[in-house]
């Protein structure tokens, strides 16, 4: 067999694998994408105040986020593809037995399980992304990506309208193609496990940790993400408060989301070619003012504004993925846990603080208060170091060429 046979056939796998690896985060983002649809149903059932509406959002946001770094941990020490479809499966047991649940607290409980579905699936898949990637890791992980956003937007609007249909029985009905994609997953893991053998040892660790450069990643990540998680809770409850129905709000939710599903696709190549660190800085700077123009002019301006957001927002999940993986080369579970784990879901632990502001003020001050914080992020963007990529050396060398990568 040539060399050139051999890349062919190795391009193919990997695209394959690429292929899975993003229809499984298309599913588990499916189930997650569907709590924040389900919220308003759940508030009408249980008759919930916002901070008891923003705490569904905290229960699946602590699970599906914050111990997304203990997942990471597991994946770096010990290996486990089988978190891949085992964690959709649980995504979709958790979140569809949430919807017909018959009082608030198993609600909650069973919300938090199917967010530990979700932190599991992510670490691991998102290492097994990087190894499908190849040089361009900001446009791989865009294509892992565009399969979460995607089904993230497609949960939230597919539950809405099936809940708004049959009832909240919809929403468990919803699951069926998450439980799907699980056993599809499970059959498709032996060609994973191969994925590794073959580029885990040219993946595998090199260059030195960087925790000051990656603590300062997860505070822009973090500030980012009030406003973000803030949008997600409260989108559906602001459009109905301006005297239209949840299906309204549902649709509106939809459009956020599915313009960061198109701006995934825009702004990895971007980064690869202007800079990760240029396209976060610039993307970042311009969520607060767009969360402005959502909640003051509204109408179509402020539609625009709000798909605006999710370009920003979404688009950039990968970029921060990438910068998270080159600053913590020896740990990449872990660097994917913190940057789509942790540091997002704090934004969801904020979300609950607006809730309380959004009871005893008003919604509108809870939505000014969450523009700020990204406002605050572009400064911490600006401190961002250079990352350092290694490059591959010629074949007739074993070692590597570090570079640095704006």
């Amino acid at each position: 067999m040539t060399g050139t046979e051999f890349e062919g056939r190795s391009s193919r796998v990997e695209a394959r694998s690429m292929l899975a690896l993003s229809g499984g985060h298309f599913a588990v983002d499916f189930a997650s994408g569907s709590v924040p649809a389900l919220i308003p149903f759940l508030t009408d059932r249980f008759q919930l105040g916002y901070a008891l509406a923003a705490l569904l959002l905290l229960a699946a946001t602590i699970s599906s986020s914050l111990v997304q770094p203990l997942f990471g941990l597991w994946s770096d020490r010990r290996g486990a593809v089988w978190l891949i479809p085992g964690g959709a499966i649980v995504a979709a047991l958790g979140v569809g037995g949430a919807a017909v649940s018959p009082v608030y607290p198993l609600v909650l409980a069973l919300v938090f399980v199917g967010g530990l579905g979700v932190a599991a699936f992510h670490p691991e898949g998102a290492k097994f992304a990087a190894y499908a990637s190849g040089p361009k890791r900001a446009s791989g992980m865009s294509y892992f990506n565009i399969g979460g956003n995607t089904g993230y937007a497609l949960g939230a609007f597919a539950t809405a309208q099936l809940v708004v249909w049959l009832g909240l029985v919809g929403g468990m009905l919803a699951m069926a193609p998450v439980v799907v994609a699980a056993v599809a997953l499970a059959r498709f893991m032996p060609r994973l496990s191969r994925l590794a053998e073959r580029q885990g040892v040219s993946h595998a660790a090199q260059g030195e940790d960087r925790r000051g450069a990656m603590t300062l990643l997860g505070i822009v990540i973090a500030l980012r993400s009030v406003a973000w998680f803030a949008l997600l809770a409260f989108v559906p409850l602001w459009v109905v408060s301006r005297g239209h129905t949840k299906a309204d709000g549902g649709r509106v939710l939809f459009l956020m989301l599915l313009a960061g599903a198109v701006g995934t696709l825009i702004l990895g190549p971007v980064a690869d070619r202007v800079g990760l660190r240029r396209t976060l800085v610039v993307t970042q700077a311009a969520v607060g003012p767009l969360v402005l123009v959502f909640v003051f002019v509204g109408g179509v301006a402020g539609l625009v504004a709000l798909m605006l957001v999710g370009v920003c927002v979404v688009g950039t999940f990968g970029v921060t993925m990438v910068l998270s993986q080159l600053y913590l080369p020896r740990h990449v579970g872990i660097a994917s846990g913190l940057s789509v784990g942790l540091a997002m879901g704090l934004g969801g632990v904020a979300a609950v603080v607006l809730g309380a502001v959004a009871d005893t003020v008003d919604l509108q001050t809870a939505l000014v208060i969450s523009a700020a914080a990204p406002a605050i992020g572009v400064g911490f963007c600006l401190r961002l170091p250079a990352p350092i990529r290694r490059a591959q050396a010629p074949a007739t060398s074993s070692r590597g060429v570090a570079v640095q990568v704006d």
